[in-house]
């Protein structure tokens, strides 16, 4: 199976994490859906993701103290795969996982996700429950010695036919569900590991592998980061989204990072693989880590992460509670002419970056030319651009529709200058006068 055949552009949708962090529902999935199906969906929003944790039983109930409780009970079935807690999501009860939620948001017109852990369940292997087929055990696919630090769920999978079974057996009863789209944590990137305890270069390759065998399209994306990238090559070859950062939130000074980010994987963005900024922390977000808040982005700042974002070609998953999206929020989620920088054949690149300003631009297929001109610093900055720095044949007398305010300007005399405002962006597309 061609891993590019589905996820031909930067996949779009919404994620359950900055809003619910582990406490996501049944009932809170199906009614983001609903919304997005309703509002979203025709600007090219499909993913519906629900995040870490749906298999922990009581996840959230000591949160002041605990992300992740320590050997919590997991819901599992007796091959040694996860599945989610009935409690929070009923219609699985019946043994059928997420198959019934699967259904409903397929019927919306959109596709599920689902978040997992690298590895198998600590439980299987210590019980050594059998592996679906019978022929081996959970405890000869665990590598004891490869421990996420920060989540207790999960042992790596060794590189053996075990393993690779176990990923297998994973990847067809997801599929069997219906699921679209899997979140893999703790793969990554192994800064946080001694090199010869990291399985998760291999596990990427059997997780990939599983993914074809399965029978069905399903968008793999690799967390948390940032990516290394002398490992580019792997995560192109074996998956489609792959995070450059680690957990982005509505924080300046995280944002400005993001530039030297794209920066660093702006020639490995093409069909089919893209590295990821992460989540959009829009709107109201932080309920489930105890403070439901709008997000702290000035509106000038969100427009900077969307043009970022959207001239880069990052996948775009939303974070705010989707039922309670303001109007201003709206607009930034589907300004087409900021979208279509995600469009097939798109290609974003920086043109120009110090600590107080940057240039990006965004070229589509037919050669139309988006400019961004960022202004990084705390107070309001001219900022210009030279048209033979941007190396595309745009006429001097080329007419430069703003994209979030609607204004026109001009290059005079080759040079583009304009009033950005602080943490601000002006963002242009092009289209030259008759």
């Amino acid at each position: 199976m061609d891993k590019n055949n589905f996820a031909k552009t930067p996949p779009m949708g919404w994620n359950s994490y900055d809003y619910y962090d582990t406490t996501a529902t049944e009932e809170d999935l199906l009614k983001n859906a609903c919304v997005m199906a309703e509002q979203l969906k025709p600007y090219g929003y499909e993913y519906i993701v629900c995040d870490i944790s749906w298999y922990a039983e009581g996840a959230g109930r000591d949160r002041e103290h605990y992300q992740y409780l320590p050997f919590d009970t997991l819901s599992m079935d007796a091959f040694s795969r996860l599945t989610p807690d009935p409690v929070r999501f009923p219609s699985s009860a019946d043994g059928s996982g997420f198959t019934k939620i699967a259904e409903k948001i397929h019927a919306l017109g959109l596709k599920f996700g689902i978040h997992i852990m690298r590895g198998i369940p600590r439980k299987a292997a210590h019980d050594r429950l059998p592996l679906y087929g019978g022929k081996y055990t959970a405890d000869l696919a665990a590598d004891p010695g490869s421990i996420c630090p920060w989540n207790p769920y999960m042992y790596g999978v060794r590189d053996n036919a075990a393993g690779q079974c176990y990923y297998d057996s994973l990847l067809s009863l997801y599929a069997a569900w219906g699921v679209d789209f899997i979140k893999c944590d703790d793969i990554a990137v192994n800064g946080l590991y001694r090199n010869e305890y990291f399985s998760g270069w291999h596990e990427i390759r059997m997780l990939h592998e599983a993914i074809e065998k399965c029978g069905r399209p399903i968008v793999l994306s690799l967390s948390p980061g940032p990516a290394e990238i002398g490992k580019a090559f792997l995560y192109e070859k074996n998956a489609n989204m792959w995070r450059m950062t680690g957990d982005f939130w509505d924080d300046w000074d995280a944002l400005k990072r993001m530039f030297e980010r794209c920066e660093l994987w702006q020639d490995h963005v093409k069909e089919g693989c893209f590295p990821d900024c992460d989540m959009l922390p829009l709107g109201m977000v932080g309920k489930g880590f105890g403070e439901e808040r709008r997000t702290r982005f000035s509106l000038n700042e969100a427009k900077t992460m969307m043009t970022l974002f959207c001239f880069f070609r990052s996948p775009l998953m939303i974070g705010a509670e989707l039922t309670k999206l303001d109007a201003e929020t709206m607009l930034l989620l589907t300004n087409r002419a900021l979208l279509s920088c995600l469009q097939d054949g798109s290609s974003g690149r920086e043109i120009y970056r110090d600590a107080s300003a940057a240039a990006w631009k965004n070229t589509d297929a037919s050669g139309n030319v988006r400019i961004a001109l960022f202004n990084l610093e705390d107070e309001e900055k001219t900022l210009s651009l030279k048209l033979s720095d941007l190396e595309e044949a745009l006429p001097e007398n080329a007419l430069l529709t703003e994209i979030f305010e609607h204004t026109e300007a001009q290059f005079k005399d080759g040079v583009l200058t304009v009033v950005v405002p602080a943490h601000g962006v002006r963002a242009y597309f092009t289209t030259a006068q008759v």
